[in-house]
């Protein structure tokens, strides 16, 4: 097989090809950026293209399909090129499905929790020798890439609600058609290509109506109960938090210390172990096997700690995942100052109509701050932002904008607290600010 990838360098993207390129396929791409550590890790295997750039004359008769990442635009010249050919295009969602036709498809959705949830599904396959293939939108410990398509009878599903590329203007989960799935919560999201709330609702109206055999969903969820109120026409299972302790900073569930913690965080592991217990693993093992979990990239993870003071960095950026994730981290720790930081990166958070969603997110913080790249929102083409339509937004006297990632790590650095936790959240990096050094 022989198979190009356009917009070869994005996150999924890449491990796409990678895991390809582990199937013995030829494979080849093309970006305009690439950033790493996707440059590595395609560089190691000899897959990152020679110049970066769109090039026609790389898409031919010879190759068996093409690959469309959601970077590449609807007038990429590639992408023109294969239309032309009519060489067969698919989205990587469509192709993934494509390669799990005759596999037990179960996929993870919802407006959070969704990286984290399969993590822990594939962290307790693992240690329990249970093959199957996955997507996953993080790296994990222990696992070479992001995507595996191998023989494996099952595939593990990260469903994004996010559209499938320029072309494909469905969302990801919808193309997945899943045995088993599970739903985690619905808040509003991605206001760029769901402009109101009953069109974004309506998307898990329609996956929630794909599944096949079973839905596990999360009871504590309002919005989520007034979907599953509309009727399910498979076999449903709820779940809640489970009960636990938290002892000097510790979570337990019964006799099993956690490495993770959070109301979510035990939300997920809930929603897992049924997941598990769907595919043979009994609870006793699930939670000898979760026990050394220590979390997936940027979801309340660990950064640096020293006696008095951590930062953890976490993929927050949605006003429900901003909320839990500073009252999980107050819960955890009552005893220290929590300083939280959060960017405004993605094209919801920096727009001014949907700014308003985070009003009182950030009120159980002690030192709340929010920063924003004025070049990152010039770069989406977006409407400017003054610092008074967030005070104004978020409601809360406390809060201190940054623009400045220079000024804010000068800040950050200079805080006189002796028993204290950063946190620090975003979908961005806060224009290269090295975490490791506010400590």
């Amino acid at each position: 097989m022989k198979i190009h990838l356009i917009a070869i360098g994005g996150s999924a993207m890449h491990n796409l090809a990678l895991s390809l390129h582990h199937k013995g396929y030829i494979v080849t791409g093309s970006d305009d950026k690439i950033f790493e550590p996707s440059k590595t890790r395609l560089k190691k295997f000899n897959l990152l293209p020679k110049n970066t750039g769109w090039f026609p004359n790389k898409i031919t008769k010879e190759l068996d399909c093409i690959i469309l990442g959601m970077h590449a635009k609807e007038d990429n010249p590639e992408l023109l090129k294969a239309q032309k050919l009519k060489i067969p295009i698919f989205s990587y969602p469509e192709y993934i499905y494509n390669q799990s036709k005759n596999k037990k498809r179960i996929v993870i959705g919802g407006s959070h929790g969704k990286t984290s949830i399969t993590a822990m599904i594939l962290h307790v396959l693992h240690k329990s020798n249970i093959d199957c293939d996955y997507l996953i939108g993080a790296q994990l410990k222990g696992f070479s890439t992001m995507v595996r398509l191998t023989n494996a009878p099952v595939i593990i599903l990260e469903g994004d609600e996010y559209l499938s590329s320029s072309i494909d203007r469905r969302p990801k989960f919808h193309l997945y058609k899943p045995h088993i799935a599970v739903l985690t919560g619905i808040a509003w999201d991605h206001i760029n290509v769901f402009p109101t709330y009953n069109i974004y609702f309506d998307q898990f109206r329609i996956f929630k109506n794909m599944i096949q055999e079973t839905l596990i969903y999360c009871a504590e969820e309002k919005e989520l109960l007034k979907l599953i109120g509309e009727g399910v026409s498979c076999k449903s299972i709820a779940y809640k938090t489970p009960q636990h302790k938290i002892l000097n900073g510790i979570t337990k569930i019964g006799n099993t210390n956690l490495k993770i913690f959070g109301k979510h965080n035990l939300q997920n592991l809930e929603a897992a172990r049924l997941i598990c217990n769907e595919l043979g693993v009994k609870n006793k093992e699930f939670y000898i096997n979760i026990a050394s979990f220590k979390g997936a990239n940027k979801r309340l993870e660990l950064v640096k700690s020293n006696k008095n003071t951590a930062i953890y960095k976490d993929f927050a950026h949605s006003p429900s995942k901003l909320k839990a994730t500073c009252l999980a981290m107050k819960k955890q720790f009552p005893k220290r100052k929590l300083i939280a930081c959060m960017e405004l990166h993605t094209f919801s958070s920096l727009n001014k109509k949907f700014l308003k969603q985070y009003k009182g997110c950030m009120d159980d913080v002690d030192i709340p701050v929010i920063y924003f790249n004025e070049k990152s929102i010039k770069h989406k083409n977006m409407d400017p932002i003054e610092k008074k339509e967030i005070y104004h937004a978020f409601n809360n006297q406390k809060l201190l904008i940054f623009s400045d990632s220079k000024k804010l790590t000068i800040y950050l650095k200079s805080i006189k607290e002796t028993n204290y936790n950063l946190l620090m959240m975003s979908s961005g990096e806060f224009n290269g600010i090295k975490f490791d050094s506010l400590i």
